[in-house]
């Protein structure tokens, strides 16, 4: 009989997210997910906007992977290829890119409505994840996350990041709030605590490649072991911290991982983001469809608003929804496995494949861009189709 530990840590993997994803899917469209309701006939219009925004934004069909680098660039700058760090070795500069990656990834999550962000170097304004990617790198090459003065480009000074250090960073004020504050500081704080220099993972992971190869879910796994007790008020099972997962009553398990389901967001694109810069240091990454879609509320949002995902009960989008709460969990995981089925209709029409064109340059091209533009087509404010209580570390 496997134990308790051992399932617990099975939870820990995009396998798992996958697995369990699906699971609710079929439970959906089995009438057996109480909040939801699943209509995949209406997946093609999905597919056609996103292979339309996909066309427009890359003609050539060069896409990028969907990752935390392409907010580094504003007004037509790569701002992260312009610093030089003096590195002398590509695995310095790894590690440098490591710790702005995992600490800008972790300070994403939605910022709320009312945030601007004004890049006094480029005079770019800007909001949402792009705003907070650069105003987490402005805040990273500062040096306030470094212990070293002669050497800003590093973050091992995260103790000390406090929510009056970021709301100077990020410009948040009564009149420019910025939702969770405090949350994103802890989450800092914590990594600190767990991890001393994010750097650091970069020689975890080069020491798993075998051959000069590395398969993208381990980044996750090495991530998901690393970071799991840096997260507040979360499940753990046998005294494993299970990060992103929640409970939901459509999983159906036989042992001690009885429904619960994983998600893992935040440590799945910061997996990706963590790709170009192991490549850049002479690991090849392989295996990157084996990590899943991203549940987050533009993707979601691309069901959502293309009728694909609708709610049993229509009143409950004109209420506010906790992120431990059913609706959300079957929500974002009904996103990942919703991903999985639209990621092969859009590379046929784009003419693509799996092997050129994966998820993660889906998503980039791609699903995201596709949930912003009908956002913004059907909201004034562009936001998400549903209002979500967060506390900064999820969505």
């Amino acid at each position: 009989m496997t134990s308790d530990v051992t399932a617990a840590r099975g939870l820990l993997s995009a396998h798992a997210v996958r697995e369990r994803s699906h699971e609710m899917l079929a439970a959906a469209l089995a009438g057996e997910v109480a909040e939801w309701r699943v209509d995949l006939a209406k997946l093609e219009a999905a597919a056609d906007l996103t292979a339309v925004v996909v066309r427009e934004a890359y003609p050539d069909l060069q896409v990028p992977f969907h990752a935390r680098w392409r907010h580094f660039s504003v007004a037509g700058r790569d701002l992260w290829a312009e610093r030089d760090g003096g590195w002398r070795d590509p695995k310095d500069q790894a590690r440098a890119a490591f710790d702005l990656a995992i600490t800008s990834v972790l300070l994403d999550a939605g910022a709320g409505m009312g945030w601007r962000y004004r890049d006094a170097e480029t005079g770019a304004t800007l909001s949402r994840s792009e705003g907070l990617g650069i105003a987490s790198f402005r805040l990273f090459e500062s040096g306030a996350l470094s212990a070293d003065p002669g050497d800003p480009l590093r973050a091992d000074k995260l103790a000390g990041v406090t929510a009056d250090v970021l709301a100077e960073g990020f410009q948040a004020s009564a009149d420019n709030p910025l939702v969770g504050l405090e949350g994103r500081a802890s989450l800092l704080r914590a990594l600190g605590a767990a991890v001393g220099r994010p750097g650091q993972l970069f020689d975890v992971m080069a020491g798993r490649a075998v051959g000069g190869k590395l398969p993208a879910p381990v980044i996750l796994v090495v991530l998901l072991e690393a970071l799991g007790p840096i997260w507040p008020r979360r499940l753990s099972l046998a005294g494993v911290p299970l990060g992103d997962c929640w409970r939901h009553p459509a999983i159906k398990r036989d042992d001690a991982t009885d429904g619960y389901m994983p998600i893992h967001k935040l440590s799945q694109w910061l997996s990706y983001s963590l790709i170009e810069p192991l490549e850049a240091a002479g690991i090849a990454v392989v295996d990157i469809d084996g990590l899943t879609g991203l549940a987050e509320y533009r993707n979601g949002g691309l069901f959502f608003d293309t009728g694909v995902l609708s709610l049993a009960d229509p009143a409950d989008a004109g209420r506010q929804h906790p992120v431990e709460g059913a609706l959300v969990v079957g929500w974002r995981a009904l996103t990942v496995a919703l991903l999985d089925k639209i990621a092969p209709m859009v590379r046929e029409r784009l003419g693509v494949k799996a092997e050129d064109f994966p998820l993660a340059r889906v998503l980039e091209g791609g699903t995201w861009a596709a949930g912003r533009r009908i956002a913004k087509s059907l909201r004034a404010d562009g936001g998400p189709p549903l209002t979500i209580i967060s506390d900064g570390t999820v969505f």
